[in-house]
């Protein structure tokens, strides 16, 4: 988490008085930016050894607009390795830790928690935007998401986690990872700010011809809930389902029924299989965006190469990480001629057939209401039982369909576990309908009044144990 020191470190007093002094609707507002996003001032590393020393020459999109509109960057913070994972586990720094359960010493809702000796996982692969934003350091965290890499570390931070809908923002300057799912995320603690950070990021952009003109989120100050249709996905009740998530996602559902929401039952019958076609979508998708890598044109390059296909292979597997290097195999082998219309074919077939279970939805729906995350965020060592893939499987269970339908997505903490750590639970609206979507958002947000964490200082309390 460099961006604690990095105002003193870049010597950018200058950029912090005028951003403080702009009439700027993000004036004075302190940023983390994942580091899978261009920026100017700080290196993108993408968590890799592959990138570790390239600093580009052009700022995001999205990092622009911030700045245009008075927003401080304060730093770029951790991932997993070219956003590849679900825990902010596998990167080229080490794993990023959730300030909920650590060792630091803080308060829940004014009460002091006693200290642990275990830690949890902060989720991912946004996870260092979110921590960043669940312990104070900052107002928003700037995440990227392809199967819920922003909504999966806000659920076990305790923060809001914010998908828009995708060609709504740029991804100008967002290291890819699958194009045609991945969308620029918003971290805060509250829906106001995410409304207020989407209203600065979205629009068109001649750098991104994917993006479209969409109007600003606007959140309804009295919500009329009587006209508000609500779904539960049948689906979305599946293994590993934690009986205290479920009794939240519950519990909610009957808080917007009581006041005058209809809420009922839906069936997605294609849910059970779009893990699979994720799976396959992705891979390929990264096979293609890692082959630009190849240690000629930039990143790390070998020095062991003696002709220039060693040169390839060698560069490759020195600087991609284990993770990487099995996704870019599996999306080769699923691209073979032989294999093209077996795997890839079919799997577009099948997000065809969950883009239709999203429209037949949203015919009778305004909201869909789901889960998160399935469980509180385990620890460590619970969560290195089961390797990327199969993390991967469980944890984006509940929020791949929305990137691979391209509606908006947030998520919401709700309430703390019997461990004393966060509960979230997923809003879904159609697409480009963000202002229904964050509004019912926040409304939920407001009657929950979820406790925030507040990280206490003392002399042994160091950003580095995060």
């Amino acid at each position: 988490m460099q961006f604690l020191v990095t105002i003193l470190l870049q010597q950018k007093y200058w950029s912090l008085l005028y951003s403080i002094f702009s009439d700027g609707r993000l004036s004075g507002t302190t940023v983390a930016v994942k580091d899978n996003f261009c920026t100017t001032d700080f290196k993108t590393t993408c968590a890799s050894k592959m990138l570790s020393d390239y600093k580009p020459g052009y700022d995001a999109t999205v990092v622009r607009k911030l700045k245009d509109e008075g927003a401080v960057i304060l730093g770029k913070t951790n991932l997993d390795e070219f956003a590849m994972g679900s825990g902010t586990v596998d990167s080229l720094y080490g794993p990023t830790k959730n300030v909920w359960g650590s060792t630091l010493p803080y308060r829940i809702g004014g009460k002091s928690r006693k200290k642990k000796p275990s830690w949890r996982i902060s989720g991912g692969s946004s996870g260092g935007s979110a921590v960043a934003v669940a312990s104070g350091c900052c107002r928003i965290g700037l995440g990227s998401d392809t199967g819920g890499s922003t909504r999966n570390p806000a659920s076990y931070c305790g923060v809001v986690g914010f998908k828009p809908t995708y060609s709504s923002v740029s991804r100008h300057g967002l290291i890819p990872l699958v194009n045609s799912m991945d969308v620029p995320g918003i971290i805060s603690r509250t829906v106001e700010d995410a409304a207020l950070t989407f209203n600065v990021l979205c629009g068109l952009d001649v750098y991104d011809s994917t993006t479209v003109n969409v109007s600003p989120a606007k959140l309804s100050e009295n919500l009329n809930l009587s006209s508000l249709k609500v779904g539960i996905p049948r689906e979305y009740h599946c293994k590993g389902l934690s009986p205290e998530v479920l009794a939240i996602w519950k519990s909610t559902a009957r808080l917007l029924q009581e006041a005058g929401a209809r809420v009922s039952q839906v069936s997605m019958p294609h849910t059970s299989a779009s893990i699979a076609c994720y799976s396959v979508l992705n891979q390929c998708e990264v096979a293609s965006n890692m082959a630009r890598f190849d240690g000629l044109r930039y990143g790390h390059r070998s020095k062991q190469g003696k002709s220039t296909e060693e040169l390839y292979a060698l560069s490759r597997s020195e600087g991609f990480g284990l993770v990487v290097r099995g996704r870019i195999l599996a999306g080769n082998f699923f691209l073979l001629l032989r294999n093209y219309d077996r795997y890839y074919g079919k799997a577009m077939k099948v997000r065809r057939l969950i883009c239709e279970d999203f429209k037949k939805v949203w015919q009778d729906y305004d909201v869909l209401l789901t889960p998160t995350t399935l469980s509180d965020a385990p620890t460590l060592e619970e969560f290195s039982r089961l390797d990327n893939r199969e993390q991967c499987v469980m944890n984006d269970y509940c929020t791949q369909p929305a990137n691979m339908s391209g509606c908006p997505a947030v998520s919401i903490p709700i309430a703390l576990s019997k461990n004393e750590l966060p509960l979230s639970l997923q809003l879904m609206s159609r697409n480009y309908d963000e202002s229904t979507l964050l509004s019912v958002a926040r409304w939920i947000e407001k009657q929950v009044s979820f406790p925030q964490l507040e990280l206490l200082q003392d002399e042994n309390t160091s950003v580095d144990k995060l």
